[in-house]
């Protein structure tokens, strides 16, 4: 299957007052946790901003048994969000673990901690909850999807990265369709396109493509050839619904993330809800 596309800009930044201040006056950021509701986030301010412009945040779900304390001290991401000029949030799962709905163990009402993340960053750093792009990997990536899923407007785009839907796979998802940059490598046995069984045979990672298919289903998209475009190591195709985006993209890797995929998402997203000028 190939695909690709390009669309690539650079964001002029005006120098504004440093992000410790902020962190300071919140009593957390950086390496220091922001405490909510059930559970706990980190924020990376960016260094520079454009002046007069909203605070935008791309947030980072960890993997399995991750840490986002560690996403958060990522040299590669900090630099993405002070040339972007928004915020970096890492959130932390629970036991290193998300409680999608077919994951293994139930720790937490993910939809409404994550509400109440979106509030506090609010509240507490002045975030721009119109402004937002909701990344994770493998694990995260998981967790991304569903959320997508359960209520899409929840955050302004989606960028999973090497995770999609677990069986059984939701026949549809009652909400509007999401602006969704999924990238996935062809060679990762951690979580393949086909997916793989777990805990000797009690649960099944879903197929990328058929996950895929749920929301080409549900708008009418089934049998609409995708838009095949090429950018960088990335080979994508693309439909487009009267409502979101839906791209998947594919690198020759195996399992890893890198910051220039989720900045290029975000780059996107923000041309097309028109933060970002062409």
């Amino acid at each position: 299957m190939s695909f690709k596309s390009s669309l690539f800009l650079a964001v002029a930044s005006v120098l504004v007052s440093p992000p410790g201040v902020a962190a300071a006056t919140a009593s957390c950021g950086e390496d220091i946790p922001c405490e909510v509701k059930d559970g706990e986030y980190y924020i990376h301010l960016p260094e520079t901003r454009r002046e007069g412009q909203p605070l935008g945040a791309i947030f980072y779900l960890h993997g399995h048994r991750g840490k986002a304390v560690n996403a958060i001290r990522n040299k590669s991401f900090q630099r993405m969000a002070d040339d972007l000029g928004v915020a970096f949030v890492a959130v932390q799962g629970i036991n290193g673990t998300w409680s999608f709905p077919t994951a293994p163990r139930t720790l937490r009402d993910e939809a409404t901690f994550f509400d109440g993340v979106l509030e506090d960053l609010s509240d507490r750093f002045g975030v721009d909850r119109d402004r937002t792009l909701l990344s994770g990997f493998s694990a995260g990536g998981f967790m991304t999807w569903y959320l997508a899923c359960e209520k899409s407007d929840r955050f302004s785009g989606y960028a999973p990265i090497a995770g999609a839907f677990w069986e059984p796979l939701p026949q549809n998802c009652k909400t509007d369709n999401p602006f969704l940059f999924h990238v996935h490598g062809t060679t990762d046995t951690v979580v393949p396109l086909a997916g793989r069984w777990l805990g000797g045979g009690r649960w099944k990672q879903g197929d990328v493509f058929e996950s895929f298919d749920v929301w080409r289903r549900q708008n009418g998209l089934a049998q609409q050839e995708p838009e095949k475009t090429t950018e960088g190591d990335l080979a994508c195709e693309r439909w487009v619904p009267k409502t979101g985006f839906l791209e998947l993209c594919l690198h020759g890797g195996g399992h890893s993330v890198k910051a220039d995929w989720i900045r290029r998402a975000w780059t996107k997203l923000g041309e097309m809800k028109g933060w970002i000028r062409s």
